[in-house]
């Protein structure tokens, strides 16, 4: 590296005192950090003064193209197909990829997810395929652009080579308490996105008690930054706001969690699992120019099945292998008649990860049939006796701590609850 142009704690004072950092210092930054210059504690000095006050709107745009810069980035212009892709920023039961990817690319349309595993309270994409015997995460290069030729759709591990600033930072972030900061969430996701290449991007942005933005309206402030940060990168951007205050779906672990994909796939499946995989497969249909295309038919007359079993399959996968199931598992029912009225994503999630369906650190191991299945949603009758939930793991000793994490968390009354809807809005 040149000698350096900054100093870096100059630049963490203007930080502090609430000033702004122009282009040329925020290259610096990131170019130093990315190659050891500057240390981590001078860093995490830095995100928490931007935790603290912010950046304006120039200074996530530099942040971001600074972070896409230290890496390799990737292009599909030798593809035959339009690309389009679809990042969530994660929640309790969110398994949307699954069918959402091969579902868009049964269209001719090539979806290239590069996805990550858990950590905390949320499964990652990856640990949930991982629960399919014979199906691997990581593939060459070559394999990657002949499945997006092929078959249409990949999911697979992101190479590190694609914003490195980013890995750093984003570990860095977890152990500083840093993470719920919108430039940081906004340059992250965007700098990753950007440099896979994608011609467009679809952002489901999660608010409430499960998402990491509990607030709607700071998530509709991360989803304009990000939206905006796509199209300075030249990127179609659109992004839909959806609510996590209830676990998305039935199914909330790995295994059952494909489980219950494969069923939307045949046409099946939880209504809001199904609302939310058309509606942003048909966001990321008008982008890639596929208009008016019949997406809850291709569910229904079995078009995106084909293009999952394919996709599995390319990847060493064998689709039609039975999924891991737990050993034990432990039936919560219902004390009452009534009306469920309460059931909230956060505690739901840290139990599944209790049970063993998330990793507390990243070299963690993942139990594939650990989680929990969902017998009645809010809105729902139940009788007294009736079984509301159904715990899974290996270990039963797992149950009472699980258990623990869910006291409070749901509750039956006697009058039906106003339901929110789960499309509160769409940024473009």
């Amino acid at each position: 590296m040149a000698i350096e142009p900054f100093d870096v704690v100059d630049l963490i004072r203007t930080k502090r005192d609430k000033g702004v950092l122009d282009t040329a210092q925020i290259n610096w930054l990131i170019d130093a950090y990315t190659s050891g210059y500057v240390a981590d504690e001078q860093m995490s000095a830095m995100t928490m003064a931007i935790f603290l006050n912010g950046m304006q709107r120039d200074e996530i745009r530099d942040l971001t193209l600074a972070m896409i810069a230290s890496g390799e980035t990737m292009s599909f212009e030798s593809l035959s197909k339009r690309t389009t892709d679809k990042h969530s920023t994660g929640g309790v039961g969110d398994k949307i990829t699954l069918p959402l990817a091969p579902l868009v690319a049964s269209f001719g349309v090539a979806v290239p997810q590069l996805s990550g595993r858990g950590l905390g309270h949320t499964g990652g994409t990856l640990d949930k395929l991982e629960s399919i015997p014979g199906w691997r995460a990581s593939i060459s290069n070559e394999e990657f652009y002949q499945q997006l030729e092929d078959v249409g759709a990949v999911i697979c591990a992101a190479g590190s080579g694609l914003a490195p600033a980013d890995g750093k930072l984003y570990s860095l972030r977890d152990i500083t308490g840093t993470v719920e900061c919108i430039p940081l969430i906004a340059s992250s996701i965007m700098s990753k996105k950007i440099a896979e290449g994608t011609a467009a991007l679809v952002l489901d942005v999660k608010f409430g008690s499960g998402a990491f933005l509990q607030d709607p309206a700071r998530g509709r402030e991360l989803a304009e930054t990000m939206v905006q940060l796509g199209k300075d990168a030249g990127v179609d951007t659109v992004a839909l706001l959806t609510n996590m205050n209830v676990p998305l779906g039935n199914a909330i672990g790995n295994a059952n969690e494909v489980r219950e994909s494969v069923e939307v796939l045949a046409g099946g499946g939880p209504a809001d699992v199904v609302e939310l995989t058309i509606a942003l497969a048909r966001e990321m249909l008008e982008l890639a120019g596929v208009h008016d295309a019949d997406v809850a038919g291709a569910l229904k007359n079995g078009q995106a099945m084909d293009t999952w079993n394919a996709m599995i399959r390319a990847q060493g996968g064998d689709p039609s292998a039975a999924l891991p199931v737990a050993k034990e598992t432990h039936v919560v029912t219902a004390t009452r008649s009534g009306i469920l009225v309460e059931q909230q994503a956060l505690p739901f999630g840290i139990a599944a990860w209790r049970l063993g369906a998330g990793r507390a650190r990243k070299q963690d191991p993942v139990q594939h049939s650990a989680g929990i299945d969902l017998h009645a949603k809010p809105g729902d009758t139940v009788t007294e006796g009736q079984p509301l939930f159904t715990l899974s793991a290996d270990e039963p000793e797992r149950f009472a701590r699980a258990l623990e994490a869910l006291e409070g968390a749901y509750a039956i009354g006697d009058e039906a609850p106003e339901l929110a809807p789960l499309i509160a809005g769409r940024i473009s």
